[in-house]
């Protein structure tokens, strides 16, 4: 395990989350969830912070482990969370190709 790759890809990962977080559209509009004037419904932005938020979390606890355990432990939930998010959305999202890029 390259404990370095995995703390930026946590790092990564809390970036995003937290721009998601402050700017669902930049989720909503890859995923097919924005409405036909590109702009994000109040009710779909209301569903994405919360993973927007569980993934700034999980990408911290990833860049911030204090030790190979932590680290560890924190990728398994960054991995499970992505796992997860691939299985509904890819079953779920309108259209083939959104759903594709979800996955």
């Amino acid at each position: 395990m390259n404990s370095r790759l995995l703390r930026l890809t946590g790092a990564a990962t809390a970036v995003y989350g937290f721009a998601v977080a402050a700017r669902p559209g930049l989720l909503a509009r890859p995923s097919g969830l924005a409405g036909p004037d590109g702009r994000t419904p109040d009710a779909v932005a209301v569903c994405l912070r919360p993973l927007a938020w569980r993934d700034a979390a999980c990408g911290l606890a990833m860049a911030l482990a204090p030790d190979a355990r932590s680290l560890r432990t924190a990728t398994v939930l960054r991995l499970a969370a992505d796992l997860g998010d691939a299985a509904l959305l890819g079953r779920t999202l309108p259209g083939r190709g959104y759903r594709r890029m979800a996955v």
